[in-house]
């Protein structure tokens, strides 16, 4: 329990860092993806995961 209390913690630091240190930018990331195609932010999505898996998985296997 303690690790997933860390985890969602450390979401959402970086999170909010990313709006109070630049509103305009996740303004214009988030235009940039209402012109994606819905398949292609699927795979953004899905791309997303399983790069969070694998740093998950490094930090299991490093001894976090």
């Amino acid at each position: 329990m303690a690790t997933l209390l860390l985890a969602v913690g450390l979401v959402l630091v970086v999170e909010g860092l990313v709006y109070a240190l630049a509103p305009s930018l996740v303004e214009q990331m988030l235009a940039a993806l209402r012109a994606l195609p819905t398949d292609q932010r699927r795979l953004i999505g899905l791309g997303a995961i399983a790069l969070g898996l694998a740093f998950l998985w490094a930090a299991r296997t490093l001894g976090a």
